[in-house]
This record gives structure tokens, sequence and C-alpha cells, in this order.
């Protein structure tokens, strides 16, 4: 049975859903695996390693494969050529796809989605959510010591002490917490606030000081936040003022898949930054944490240079896609009986990851937004 690996068509993606050196636990569990040429050159995988692992380089690698394996979804065109009953695996954000699922539904392809897989502890090693997190966060805090023009830890010299940035993030999510942990590393006086009661402790073993505002906490499903009411969002904004004024740096990491990010952050606030300071948001492709951020791109809001975050893993490729690879490998092995690709939709990790089988949308929520329901 083939699984292939396609090549990535999104623009500026670099990544790749598998990796060389996990050819062989698919081909130990029965599978040939074939990979479009130059699917893994951004993440400086060469054709001739996927070769050396045990896999096959083909233009067809598509053709009479059991199982596509992807970061970014296929595209429609992509997906009208695969043959009823082939199975895909890939990031699928379905609220922004709607169309694409409509045509994954009629050509009665099997979707499963990453960004679906259940966040329970049996699932955690499938996690892609996660693993791409960790990979934002730490590259968060290389950007904002980058642009920051001074020093992020403490030096004491014979010509005098230069003191510590002073670094404020905003969600302590996995994001968040590889945020700190990377800021703390650089010698950075780290702060931190989430809207979560079980953040405060997550901040403080990170070695960060954890910003109490003394507001209600928002606990919600998945290790996710609620939703804020506007007015407690508006007060929000008012007690975290202070502490933004006073940084150097702001990392907001403050984000749900699928929905449109928190505006944590507005541009008066940014403007009490003083000059020289750097704002890294996060979520700027998701609509922003920050007023003003614009994805991919530096702006200036008062005295702040403003980074908004665009594919924030394809910025490292390397580390992004053997993470990517093995939550991939993983979720194929739970799929896999008797050396072929047989998903039990008993399982709850296959079931809450599916999105269409056998010509139907199985994603509750998709089905509803598709027939013009309430998702």
């Amino acid at each position: 049975m083939r699984i292939a690996v396609a090549k990535e068509t999104r623009a500026g993606e670099t990544r790749v859903a598998l990796v060389p050196e996990l050819v062989g636990k698919l081909t130990a569990l029965g599978y040939s695996v074939v990979v479009e040429p130059g699917a893994g050159a951004g993440a400086l995988h060469a054709d001739e390693q996927y070769v050396a692992a045990g896999a096959e380089v083909s233009e067809q690698a598509l053709e009479g494969a059991a199982l596509v394996v992807s970061v970014n979804p296929l595209d429609p065109g992509r997906v009208r050529m695969l043959p009823p009953g082939t199975a895909t695996v890939s990031f699928l954000p379905v609220n922004q796809s709607l169309d694409l699922v409509a045509d994954l539904r009629d050509c009665g392809v099997t979707a499963f989605a990453m960004e679906l897989v259940p966040r329970i502890s049996r699932a955690q090693s499938m996690d892609a959510l996660s693993s791409q997190s960790l990979v934002s966060g730490y590259r968060c805090a290389i950007v904002a010591a980058g642009l920051l023009h001074r020093f992020f830890p403490l030096n004491m010299t014979a010509a005098g002490t230069i003191p510590p940035a002073q670094v404020v993030v905003l969600g302590a999510g996995v994001a968040g917490l590889q945020a700190i942990a990377t800021a703390k590393r650089l010698g950075a006086v780290v702060k931190a606030y989430d809207v979560r009661a079980a953040a405060a402790e997550e901040i403080r073993s990170m070695g960060a000081q954890s910003i109490d505002l003394e507001l209600e906490t928002l606990e919600g499903t998945g290790g996710y936040a609620r939703e804020m009411t506007e007015d407690r969002a508006a007060r929000q904004r008012d007690l975290l003022t202070p502490y933004i004024a006073a940084a150097d740096a702001l990392i907001t990491t403050a984000a749900v898949p699928g929905r449109q990010a928190p505006m944590l952050v507005t541009a008066e606030m940014v403007e009490q930054m003083s000059p020289g300071s750097v704002v890294v948001d996060l979520a700027a492709e998701s609509g922003g944490n920050v007023e003003g951020s614009l994805p991919g791109q530096v702006v200036r809001i008062g005295h702040a240079q403003v980074w908004g975050g665009a594919n924030v893993p394809a910025q490292m490729p390397g580390p992004a896609s053997r993470l990517y690879a093995q939550n991939v490998v993983n979720l194929v092995t739970l799929m896999t009986r008797d050396g072929g690709f047989a998903p039990d939709f008993e399982d709850e990790i296959v079931l809450g990851s599916c999105v269409t089988h056998g010509g139907v949308v199985r994603h509750e929520p998709t089905r509803l937004a598709l027939e013009g329901g309430p998702a």
C-alpha cells in the first residue's frame, strides 16, 4: 500500500510532511513511500536522502496512493484527480476551506485534519498544533531579540552595567510558554499574562513573573480560553497598559484555531512604549492580537516596530518538519492494521480528526456550515 508525500504548493511554505529519517517507520509498517521531486527541498532534504532512506521519488507519486500526506491541504485541482477512497492527512482549516471540503466530499476522499486531533493524553504524540506552536514560540523570542537594538541579558562590565531587557508575553499556551522560556534563556526579565487560571503556575515554572490583573479567569475547553465580553476585554487592556508601556519587547501569542484572534493590545497602548521597543504578534494572520499589525510585515506604531507573524513555523523548516512528520507518522500508525491503512472510526482520535469519508462530511460543525446552518 502506497503513501505519497506531496510537494507543498502554498507560497512561502518550506516544510514537508515526511522527513527522510522517518521513512523507515512507515516502510516497517508495510507501506511503500513515494515522494514528489523536491518535496523536501525547503527543509533542506534532498531527493537522494529519501531514496537512501528507502523511499521512491516520482513525478507520479500521487497516482495509485492509498494515502497522501502534506502540510497544507491539497489544492482543488489535485483533489479532483484523486480516485474515490483515497485518504489525505494534512492541516485543513475547515472554516476557511468550505469549498475544498465540498470537493473532498464529492470526490469520495477521506480527509483527516491535523488540527482536529482531539487534545487528549493518548493523542499528545499526534498533536501537530502543539508541535508547530513550539516552533513558533521559539521563533517569536528570537525575532524580538533580533529586532531589539539592545542586549536581552544583564551585562556587568568595567565600563558599566547594562540592565536586562524587559519582555512581556501575552498568552501562555504552548507558543507563549516557549517564547517565555527562550527569552529567559537569553537573559531577559520576563512577565507574562494569560486569562486561564492554570497558566499562572506554568508561567512561574518557566522562571517568569505571572501578571495578576485580579480579573475573573476564562477557562475554556480543549486547553483554550473561552471568549471574553467586550467590557472585560476593555478592563483587561486598561490594566495591561502600564506593563506594556514599560516593556522593551512585547510578544503576543493568543489564538484559537479556526477563530478570529482576540485583539488584546490597541495601537494607543503600543504608542506608549519607549523608542526602540519591539512588538511581535504571532497571531497577525488570524486577525492579530495587536491593532495595526500586518502578517509578514514590520510596521511602525508610535516608537515601536511591530512584526506580524506569517506562517511562522515555515521560518524554521527543519525542526518544524521533523516534529510535524513525527505527528503524521504517529497518526498513520494508529490507523494501520495488518500492513494497510484501515482507520477505525470507533476510535475517538480517528473520528475526531476526520472531516470527510465515504462522500459524507463527518465533522459536524463543518457539515452544518456547508448546509448554511449554525456551526
